[in-house]
């Protein structure tokens, strides 16, 4: 009986872990795949060796050459991973290094949309699947250079979105507002930080009022704020952050996922979700026809919090979302 057999018949996690640290630094990606699918084939049958098979996945994804790295996105689900497999491998490998070791469907597409926010113009490539997420394959000029992840052996590095700007105390206004009826966009921004109160123990509230941001932000029943403009492209990194993260414990969505999200988001404030995919152009026009405003509370903020404002002048409505998450007490 070898060494990996009698790690696997005891469901030696500990062992098999160190057994894979081993493997890491003799860089054997043939065995450590081996030993990913021996582990993932022993929990099938009731051995819970998953923690060592996700460990192996998430370690050929980070370090391993372009070949061994697409290769394992054909069968890993990334699930206990640190961060998104298709966010890993990309994060470390460009697309002319990847792209011949991905198999033509959804995960090439994920991978590929990576490599676009981090500023590879792939718009040439007939290979992609557009229809993932029915997002341009390069960047628009009026778009923010978003916040990424940095992976290493033993955690992941997410990046948070620029600082605001100074925040000063306003009045919020007494009287209640008028809400309006805008559940699409309402649900839109809520769904920004969906992993945080689904995965996790987050909350979100999101409004829409006819007003303006200051309205929409009394009307989440906040007595005291402080507030700073902010140009549509600073609000969009804000979304596509809040959207990309996991929060504090939920699993991460990963960037360009965050980017289709905030996209999302951005075309049902401004009455484009109908015409979905939008035209890139026609939707950079619209959002700098509206208002954002970044805010917080007096309050010390932990965790994880995301909250922002926004007015369409013309239709004289206005939104407001605020959503946190903490680590869970104990």
């Amino acid at each position: 009986m070898t060494r990996l057999d009698e790690l696997i018949a005891r469901a030696d996690l500990d062992g098999l872990l160190r057994h894979l640290e081993d493997l890491c630094a003799d860089q054997d990606w043939d065995e450590l795949r081996h030993v990913r699918d021996r582990c993932h084939n022993a929990t099938a049958v009731g051995r819970q060796l998953w923690p060592a098979a996700s460990y192996a996945e998430y370690r050929i994804a980070l370090q391993a050459d372009a070949a061994h790295g697409g290769a394992i996105l054909r069968e890993a689900t990334g699930r206990f991973s640190i961060g998104p497999l298709s966010e890993v491998v990309a994060s470390v490998h460009d697309w002319r290094s990847l792209a011949p070791h991905l198999e033509p469907g959804p995960v090439r597409a994920l991978v590929a949309y990576e490599r676009v926010v981090r500023g590879e113009d792939l718009s040439e490539d007939q290979s992609i699947d557009t229809s993932v997420y029915e997002l341009p394959l390069v960047l628009q000029r009026w778009e923010p250079r978003y916040p990424l992840a940095t992976y290493e052996p033993q955690r992941g590095i997410f990046a948070p979105p620029s600082a605001l700007p100074p925040l000063r105390p306003v009045v919020l206004p007494l009287d209640e507002a008028r809400l309006a009826g805008d559940p699409l966009t309402t649900d839109a921004l809520i769904d920004l930080t969906r992993q945080w109160t689904t995965e996790s123990n987050g909350r979100a509230d999101a409004v829409t009022v006819a007003g303006d941001p200051l309205d929409a932000i009394a009307a989440l029943g906040v007595a005291e704020a402080r507030t700073g403009s902010i140009p549509a492209r600073q609000a969009l990194e804000m979304m596509a952050w809040a959207a990309a993260s996991g929060g504090a414990h939920g699993r991460r969505r990963g960037m360009a996922a965050g980017r289709f999200i905030a996209w999302w988001t951005m075309a049902s404030l401004t009455g484009l979700a109908d015409d979905w995919p939008v035209e890139p152009d026609e939707l950079g026009e619209a959002i700098a026809a509206l208002v954002f405003v970044a805010w917080d509370t007096p309050e010390s903020d932990m965790g994880w919090t995301f909250r922002l404002a926004a007015a369409d002048p013309d239709r004289g409505l206005a939104w407001a979302v605020m959503a946190s998450d903490r680590k869970f007490d104990g």
